[in-house]
């Protein structure tokens, strides 16, 4: 690799981790309505178990496959269920770009979320892997699709947040 490919994937690399913190730190912070703008209008969102996963069965937790679905799901999440109140943190690795070709560009990262309830002590939700495939134009990144593979065999009550 040359020193200028070295600093082209620093630099991709960068961009990718960034994507990822503003990512987290939305959900985080309850600004739903910004979720689905981290998406290509097409783009796909899925939460699914390993055991699945590993054994290419399709059955998921949550398989949105466009914008206007995730808007929909951001809905019914900030104006149709109702649940007891709780916090989530993400923590987010950095991610490994797998592939880029062209404004392709395909990367794994490993994720946790913890819930605090108020007065709680907090809790692991959910631990697994992100698996996107993301595209690069007009200088940003946006995940045509975000597939969320989970390890955990259980998971805390019912999935509410994206992940």
């Amino acid at each position: 690799m040359t020193a200028i490919e070295q600093m082209q994937h620093l630099l991709l690399q960068m961009q990718v981790d960034r994507l990822n913190a503003d990512y987290a730190a939305a959900l985080d912070e309850k600004r739903f309505e910004e979720w689905p703008e981290f998406f290509t209008e097409d783009g796909r969102y899925k939460v699914q178990a390993r055991e699945n996963f590993d054994r290419g069965l399709p059955l998921a937790l949550m398989a949105l496959e466009s914008r206007g679905m995730m808007k929909d799901r951001v809905y019914g999440v900030t104006q149709t269920i109702y649940h007891g109140p709780y916090y989530m943190r993400h923590v987010v690795s950095p991610a490994r770009i797998l592939s880029q070709e062209g404004d392709a560009i395909r990367a794994e990262a490993n994720y946790a979320v913890f819930r605090t309830k108020p007065g709680s002590v907090s809790e692991v939700y959910n631990v697994g892997r992100y698996i996107d495939e993301l595209t690069q134009k007009d200088g940003s990144l946006k995940f045509r699709s975000r597939l969320c593979v989970y390890d955990s065999e259980m998971i805390l009550n019912s999935l509410i947040y994206p992940v």
